[in-house]
């Protein structure tokens, strides 16, 4: 089996730079070329490709294979002289040497225009091509060109868009003006960027999944997330009214306060009616219910204490809330005297309220996880227990149920060494 390992080079780099007319048969020959080559241009990839050529057809040849090595240029006149005068040089080898494949090696997209050339006169069983690593970006630009356009998801992804924005930008400067226009595209664009770097769409098909998924599954959680979404709809509402009843005040904190004074407890509530549902659907299902879900209202109730106690603080400091009185009351034998608790007061209460609120929280989830793993403990030790190994010498007359396969005997004679004759176990 005789293979053919081929250089193509269709602009004629080689005989230009060395004086040498196409083709260059042989190993030797083929060797002094590269010489001759990176002599007259070091920094020209043909280099590579001469080398690349040499090295395949040496593992060819470790392989006892039958190797033709030739390099085949073209013309500098014209595309069309020099792919006729390729196939001119390629029958000429194919009939002087018959090979029954062949090996293209190419260093450029130019050169990869000749292959088909080749596959019309002899068999191609591959087309190495060579990338010189200093130039990897610059060479392999047309590979990958070819391999995004043959990608179908990369095509809708950046044609699509890209195609839509050059139809579009006219229209819009037609009708609004170029500015209009420009500053509409790159909205649009800015928008789909930051729905595909955040993964919004993959966010959006999952949170679908899930709700699909509760509403057939029939989960309590359902229902308390619609609620929970309510509540927070009243209370950014809440918050709006409360910040446009204030008269002109001066900067954002104020506002902002405001708005958290009067959100935070319908926030709160819409929390605790979500956190509640999902507590119940751990509740109900067979799985022990988590420490996380148990801890959550209290964690909720605590923030939701802080929040507001800093948010009354800054609106009581500035006159916008009245101070907090304890009005008086009797109970009884206990009464009490009606009194004004001041900012600072009623934030620190605020603080340690929600302190002693997460710390129980962290004590029932606590528990509640010590009692988990205690019950798992008694159902590993309930189903893990073995029964006792009976005794050894107890049982050292119960015949093994283990054969060797043979026919089973009632007794089996033992010899007594003194006597050097058979006894019978029975005797």
């Amino acid at each position: 089996m005789t293979t053919l390992v081929v250089c193509l080079d269709r602009t004629d780099d080689v005989g230009r730079k060395t004086g040498l007319r196409s083709p260059v048969v042989g190993w030797e020959a083929v060797r002094a070329l590269v010489t001759d080559v990176g002599l007259a241009d070091p920094e020209d990839s043909g280099v590579n490709s001469l080398l690349e050529t040499l090295r395949v057809a040496q593992d060819l040849r470790d392989e006892n294979e039958e190797v033709v090595v030739a390099v085949v240029s073209g013309d500098r006149e014209s595309m069309v002289s020099a792919d006729r005068a390729v196939a001119k040089q390629i029958d000429e080898l194919v009939a002087t040497y018959d090979p029954d494949s062949a090996v293209v090696v190419i260093d450029s997209a130019e050169d990869e225009r000749l292959v088909p050339i080749v596959e019309s006169r002899v068999q191609v069983d591959s087309v190495d091509r060579v990338v010189v690593r200093q130039a990897r970006d610059i060479e392999s630009t047309y590979y990958l060109l070819k391999q995004f356009l043959a990608d179908e998801e990369l095509r809708q992804t950046v044609l699509v868009p890209i195609g839509l924005t050059l139809l579009v930008f006219p229209i819009l400067a037609s009708f609004l003006g170029p500015a209009q226009g420009a500053a509409a595209i790159t909205s649009v664009i800015g928008v789909f960027l930051l729905y595909k770097g955040f993964n919004i769409d993959d966010w959006i098909a999952r949170v679908a999944h899930q709700v699909r998924e509760s509403l057939y599954s029939g989960q309590v959680s359902v229902v308390t997330y619609v609620v929970a979404a309510g509540l927070t709809l009243v209370g950014l509402f809440a918050g709006v009214l409360g910040v446009s009843s204030l008269d002109d005040p001066p900067g954002v904190v104020i506002p902002a306060m405001q708005f958290a004074f009067d959100a935070v407890p319908w926030l709160a509530m819409a929390a605790l009616t979500a956190s509640a549902g999902r507590l119940l659907d751990e509740a109900i299902s067979d799985e022990p219910i988590r420490t996380s879900f148990l801890n959550l209202p209290f964690i909720v109730v605590s923030v939701s204490l802080v929040v507001r106690g800093f948010s009354a603080y800054f609106l009581e400091e500035q006159g916008v809330e009245e101070s907090f009185s304890v009005p008086a009351y009797e109970f009884g034998v206990v009464s009490n005297e009606s009194f004004a608790i001041t900012a600072g007061e009623r934030l620190a209460l605020f603080v340690v309220v929600a302190i002693v609120i997460s710390l129980v929280g962290a004590r029932v989830a606590s528990y509640f996880s010590g009692t988990r793993n205690e019950d798992e403990a008694e159902l590993a030790d309930g189903s893990g227990s073995t029964i006792a190994e009976p005794d050894r010498e107890s049982n050292a007359d119960i015949p093994s149920e283990l054969t060797d396969g043979g026919p089973e005997t009632e007794s089996s004679p033992t010899i007594d060494p003194e006597s050097d004759t058979e006894s019978d176990p029975g005797e």
